[in-house]
């Protein structure tokens, strides 16, 4: 539990004197709790464990949502899609799921985004009969869409849908092709920056106690008998000879929440000649981030296409487009897009646009991982994105599948199992639990003209600081009040300040360059450079606040210098085999202090995940 004397967002703070704290309490003390992963559902269930009363810790080998889960299409919604393959029961989940983080748990968070269905226009008289079946079948399922929202959704948070005729659906969206177009649907849904809300999630989790270190990878497990009870943890940022690089984790229930590394878990089991009684299949799916000035519209849209749905979503000054869903059994740390996903995405948008998207357009490009429970479907566009919880060994839970909507009822399910293993009837406390900076927020943005006033900052700042901090953005302005250079923007990312770099070392647990360039804020994918005219001054000022010299600055920028130039080669492979071979040149940031006489870029770099 925390110090009662402090306030929730001084003890959710992750600075490194914390992490040096809570790896002190890893190795000294015996948990309720060790969950593995800090994903989405990983960060979920450390809130979750914690909020009950219990001891809880959280290891995670790389960064917060390092994975999976700062790569999604940024949506926080109910499944449009699943309402036509009749999971009436996901849908009912994920929509009561995006009412609760909409209007009470992460409002500064989760906000609305409006959608056009776009109907597609046929030739002639002969096709009126089938553009009116196709407007009645949409429209019954957005309509059946709201329906479940109202009834089941707590607190909708979102507008209803509404029809459109060509003319009205063009002038909200003037870059759609009238040719293709019969007239639209608008109806909304959830945006979210995916990663914020994972980082939001462990601090919150470590305002109520709970110990949180990333660059922490469990590496096996602690069992006496047939019964699990801790797990071997390696400290990446610890000396290969220091005598604390490698410990042990005591826990009375160790949770696996480690997505589409689920086969790892498995590995460890092997010596116990135990399968964890579930497989899990990994789907690629690529985004593309062009500017807002390259498509001319008002709304996002969601596209029908031969093999799965795209979307254009709107992304403060810039679009994000996708996605793919393909196979994966390639390097699941850094999935790569080649030049076979990026073209297959502009052909599909194109479709649609009257000025087609070309490779010139594109700012950014990112991949990532679905984590799908494995059936008998060929394609994983048809697996289920329902999840599972198993208990392959006594003192172990698995928990897998599902999707980002759902996080919250995956964590509550795997600390029910938990709870009943260590007896006593505490329940879930998370959907009555606004996260860090939801207190205060709706205040703070009905006034953030006086606020940007009061701060001596334009109230598009204010704006930006609040929908990305909530009422932590308070603090945030308070570093720039205390040091002009903090107020600055940054080089080559004008849209973030010098500040926000300088808070995500100080309170968000950013332990390296890329975790702030690629997840604290998201400059690698919203310029053209990617971060590289920004990367010296960034390195600048995180070092200021943990202690870097000149060689580890200079260390930080060569490597993520190297993985952009990586990224930018595989992006021009024609398949994903080569593609995944150019990124692997390029290897995770973690293990920089095991490697101290490696040059960043080497092969021989030490991976870490």
């Amino acid at each position: 539990m925390r110090d009662p004397n402090l306030s929730r967002a001084t003890a959710g703070r992750l600075s490194s004197d914390r992490r040096r704290s809570d790896l002190h309490r890893l190795r000294t003390e015996e948990f309720d709790v060790l969950v593995i992963g800090g994903g989405v559902t990983g960060a979920g269930a450390a809130l979750d464990a914690a909020s009950r009363g219990l001891k809880v810790a959280l290891v995670e080998a790389r960064d917060y949502a390092s994975g999976t889960s700062s790569r999604s299409s940024k949506l926080i919604h109910g499944g449009l899609r699943y309402l036509e393959q009749l999971e009436f029961g996901l849908v009912h989940e994920a929509l009561t799921e995006r009412g609760l983080l909409a209007t009470r748990l992460a409002p500064h968070l989760v906000r609305p985004v409006p959608f056009l269905v776009p109907l597609p226009a046929g030739d002639g008289v002969r096709a009126l009969p089938a553009r009116a079946a196709r407007r009645a079948y949409y429209g019954l399922g957005v309509a059946a869409y709201d329906i479940f929202a109202g009834i089941f959704g707590h607190g909708r948070g979102m507008p209803l849908h509404r029809h459109l005729t060509r003319e009205t659906a063009r002038r909200v969206f003037p870059s759609l092709r009238g040719d293709v177009l019969a007239g639209a649907i608008r109806y909304y849904d959830g945006q979210v920056d995916d990663a914020r809300l994972v980082v939001t999630l462990a601090r919150s989790a470590a305002a109520l106690g709970a110990v949180t270190v990333t660059s922490a990878r469990a590496v096996g497990l602690v069992r006496q008998a047939r019964e699990v009870t801790g797990v071997r943890v390696r400290d990446l940022e610890a000396t290969p000879d220091s005598p604390d690089a490698e410990f042990t984790v005591s826990a009375r229930t160790v949770i696996g929440a480690t997505g589409v590394w689920s086969d790892d878990m498995s590995r460890m089991l092997n010596d116990a000649g135990l399968r964890p009684g579930l497989r899990v299949r990994a789907s690629k799916g690529v985004h593309l981030v062009v500017p807002r000035s390259a498509v001319n519209g008002e709304t996002g849209l969601i596209l029908r296409t031969a093999s799965s749905v795209l979307f254009v979503i709107p992304w403060g000054g810039h679009w994000i487009i996708g996605t793919t869903d393909t196979d994966w059994q390639l390097d699941r740390a850094h999935p790569a897009a080649s030049a076979r996903d990026i073209d297959y995405l502009l052909d599909q948008v194109n479709t649609v646009l009257d000025r087609p998207l070309t490779h010139a357009d594109i700012e950014g490009v990112y991949a990532g991982l679905r984590p799908l429970l494995s059936g008998e479907a060929d394609s994983t566009s048809k697996l289920s994105r329902t999840h599972a919880v198993v208990e392959p060994m006594l003192g172990l839970l698995l928990v897998a599948g599902g999707k980002y909507t759902t996080y919250r009822v995956m964590a509550a399910d795997v600390v029910d199992r938990a709870v009943r293993r260590l007896g006593g009837g505490r329940r879930s406390r998370t959907a009555d639990l606004p996260l860090l900076g939801a207190d205060g927020y709706p205040a703070l943005w009905r006034d953030r003209a006086d606020l940007a006033r009061r701060h001596g900052v334009a109230v598009g700042v204010v704006e930006h600081l609040l929908e990305r901090y909530g009422s932590l953005a308070l603090e945030v302005l308070a570093l720039a009040d205390a040091d002009p250079g903090q107020a600055q923007p940054l080089p080559g990312a004008p849209e973030y300040l010098a500040a926000e770099v300088t808070y995500a070392a100080q309170a968000e647990g950013a332990l390296h360059l890329e975790d702030v360039l690629i997840r604290r804020t998201r400059i690698s994918i919203e310029t053209a450079h990617r971060g590289a005219e920004t990367a010296e001054r960034a390195a600048e000022l995180m070092g200021d606040v943990l202690g870097w010299d000149a060689e580890a600055r200079a260390r930080e920028v060569a490597h993520y210098l190297a993985r952009v130039e990586a990224e930018r080669r595989s992006q021009r492979m024609p398949d994903d085999a080569r593609a995944d071979a150019v990124r692997l040149g390029v290897l995770d940031a973690r293990g920089f202090a095991a490697d101290r006489a490696v040059e960043p870029g080497s092969q021989a770099l030490a991976s870490g995940r």
